[in-house]
Formats: structure tokens, C-alpha cells, sequence
């Protein structure tokens, strides 16, 4: 048969994947290497779902989402991040991969530069080459507690670099951009004139230390605005399955924005676009006790972590921690946590999956119950 297009035939598998379907497949694995809220969805949520397909509301919407919800993501947002930004620049998207996809897709022509974290999510990497766009990665390293650093990131600009991707609180490492450094970072692109996509997935879970959105330095005038902001209700309500998020755009770009949605997916699911108004302006107890539940998590981890003598980042953020297992992985870590799968019976993502600096390091989930957390961390082999 033909074959398939380079740069999709390029595209490397997802370690994170790898690793969990491996441990699906494996009877009584504790699974530790997947980002999947445990909670039930608060029932007013899936009553609104379920009533939007009761009343047959299951018509095209608007490209950009029914206007209920946009009001509902931009409200949540001015309030937040007190960025006075409107509706009609808010754009309802099935997932924020998706909403990646349609950002990159407006911003990258083919042999683009797009600057990327390592360690940084994959799909940031993988998403830019489907996109015929040249991933380059800036380093986080440990001994500034993986924090982005200007001068590196500086270092790596060439005429061709037209994005910056920032993840703040950072999967996989936990890690949270302080206000003064997001604002040197959009100083950074103003003085390059480089698009910023942020990806704020885990916007509503930190712990101690404020989330500061770039987009709260970004310009209002239209042309002169930098800053696409990717947001989902996956991981904030424990909505995964329903494929809900938005992107933010800056002034100006909403008929644009209105074309290339048409392009890709022309609108998202009705029932999944109203069970979200519900999840955004309904009760929020389940926001508050799932931030509870994972700094209860990340307590009790890190506690046995420090106690098994095994180096880790401090997680400021998210429902991840970051830990180095260089002890016993021998340079070769995506090796190491299958080795660990098959013998312990418990999985762990592999730092390998994030990015070079990766190496050594593994990802550990948070969002599970605390006995299966305890119980799988309890079984690394202890730094003697």
C-alpha cells in the first residue's frame, strides 16, 4: 500500500502510554504512571449531560461553543487571574490537546521553531511535528529546581523561533513559574516577538504558591497581544472522558479562530459543552476536596520518599512528584520501569518520556487512593 507521510511515521511512541498499558495488562498492578482523576463526577454535573441528551440538544453548536459556557471559562478566568478578558475570545475545544493543536496550527508554518520545556509534556513535542514545525527544547534542570532560566531559553532563539510554550504548574515535574519569572518570560517574548502558548492545565491545583497566568502581562490592543492560554476541565473536575477545555486567544484573531475550529473538529459534543456550564458554575466542592486529597497525597509520598533516602523535587503543583531513581536505573530508565512493572508490579511514568534531562528521574501520580500511593512508592528501592 502507500506509504505513510514522513513526519507521521517519525512520530515516537508515548512513553507514558507504553508504561500504563503495559501495567492495564498486568493482574493487581498498582498503575502510579497515569494522570487520571479517582473521584466520582459530582452529580449535577452528569444530571446536566444527561439532560442535554434527554431534551435532543445534540444540533451543531457554534464553532466556538455554546455563549453560556465561553461567559462561564472567561468569568472563572477574570476572577482568577483578573485578566478582563470577554467571551467572545474564549473558545470552547474538545480537550486541551486539542486546544494545543488549534494553537500551533494558527502559529506554525513548516520549518517554524517552537520552544518547548525538558522536561516537558510529549504531546508539545509530538503535536509541533505533525505540524511539519521544528520542536527545540530549553532545559529545566535540577540545580535550579527546574525552573526555566532566560539566558538559556535566550540562547536558543534563532529568526526562525516564532512560539514559546510555558506549562505552569508543570507536568510532569510538580513545578510552579513564580509571578516575577512569568513576567521576565513575556519580556522575553515581547523583545523576540515570539507567540506565547500557555498551557495551564493544572491551573487550579497548587499548593502554597500562587498560579500566575502570562496572559495577566499580556497587551489588550489588538496586535500587539502574545499570549493563547490553554485551559481543560479534565483534570480540574475529573472530567477526562468528556473532552472539554478552552483556548484563550488574544484580541483580534476570533473570525480566525472561528475558520480553523470549523477545520478541525467544527464544534465540540453538546452534552459534554453543558455538563461543563454545570461543572463551572455549579457547586465547587469537588475542586477544593480534590486539592485536598492531593496535597494529603504528596505529603504522605514525599515523607516516604525523604524517609528511603530517594532525591525528589518538592511539587508546588499539579499531582505529581519527581523523583530520581539513579540509584537503580543505570542510565536507562524507560528500560528500568518495565524491569519494575514485571518484578514489584507497580508502574511509574519515565522521566524519559519528558525529555532528555529526564533521564534517571520518574514521574509519579498523585490522584489515586493514598494505600495504593504508599504502597507503590514503598517498593522503590531505597537510596542507601
Amino acid at each position: 500500500m502507500p506509504e505513510l507521510a514522513p513526519h507521521v511515521r517519525d512520530v515516537p511512541v508515548n512513553q507514558i502510554r507504553e508504561i500504563t498499558e503495559a501495567a492495564w495488562a498486568t493482574p493487581g498492578a498498582i498503575v502510579l504512571s497515569i494522570g487520571e482523576p479517582g473521584f466520582a463526577l459530582p452529580r449535577h454535573v452528569l444530571d446536566a449531560g444527561i439532560a442535554c441528551l434527554d431534551r435532543d440538544e445534540t444540533n451543531y453548536t457554534p464553532n466556538a461553543g455554546i455563549p453560556a459556557l465561553r461567559e462561564a471559562f472567561a468569568a472563572r478566568f477574570r476572577e482568577q487571574q483578573r485578566v478582563q478578558i470577554g467571551a467572545e475570545r474564549v473558545y470552547v475545544v474538545d480537550g486541551a490537546q486539542q486546544g494545543l493543536h488549534f494553537a500551533m496550527s494558527l502559529l506554525l508554518s513548516p520549518g517554524d521553531e517552537i520552544l518547548i520545556p525538558n522536561p516537558g509534556y510529549p504531546t508539545f513535542a509530538m503535536t509541533s511535528r505533525l505540524l511539519h514545525a521544528v520542536p527545540v527544547q530549553y532545559p529545566l534542570y535540577p540545580h535550579n529546581d527546574f525552573q526555566p532560566h532566560i539566558e538559556d531559553i535566550e540562547a536558543l532563539i534563532t529568526p526562525r523561533t516564532k512560539v514559546l510554550i510555558l506549562n505552569s504548574p508543570s507536568n510532569p515535574l510538580g513545578a510552579v513559574i513564580s509571578e516575577e519569572a512569568t513576567r521576565q518570560l513575556m519580556e522575553l517574548a515581547v523583545r523576540h516577538d515570539l507567540w506565547i502558548i500557555s498551557d495551564e492545565c493544572y491551573e487550579a491545583f497548587t499548593f502554597d504558591v500562587p498560579h500566575v497566568s502570562p496572559a495577566r502581562f499580556d497587551s489588550e490592543v489588538p496586535g500587539e497581544a502574545r499570549v493563547f492560554t490553554s485551559l481543560t476541565l479534565s483534570k480540574t473536575y475529573g472530567l477526562t472522558g468528556l473532552r472539554i477545555g478552552a483556548l484563550m486567544c488574544p484580541p483580534g484573531l476570533e473570525q480566525k479562530m472561528n475558520n480553523v475550529m470549523e477545520s478541525i473538529v467544527s464544534c465540540v459534543a453538546s452534552p459534554s459543552q453543558y455538563a461543563a456550564l454545570a461543572a463551572l458554575t455549579g457547586p465547587q466542592d469537588y475542586v477544593s476536596q480534590a486539592r485536598d486529597h492531593y496535597r494529603s497525597n504528596r505529603d504522605a509520598a514525599s515523607a516516604l520518599l525523604a524517609e528511603k533516602g530517594i532525591p525528589f523535587l518538592g511539587a508546588q503543583g499539579a499531582f505529581y512528584l519527581w523523583a530520581d531513581v539513579s540509584h537503580v536505573s543505570n542510565g536507562d530508565v524507560r528500560t528500568w520501569v518495565r524491569k519494575f512493572l514485571a518484578e514489584s508490579g507497580v508502574s511509574f511514568a519515565p522521566g524519559t518520556a519528558f525529555g532528555s534531562i529526564g533521564e534517571g528521574w520518574i514521574r509519579i501520580a498523585l490522584c489515586g487512593g493514598q494505600q495504593d500511593l504508599l504502597d507503590g512508592v514503598g517498593r522503590l528501592p531505597a537510596k542507601l
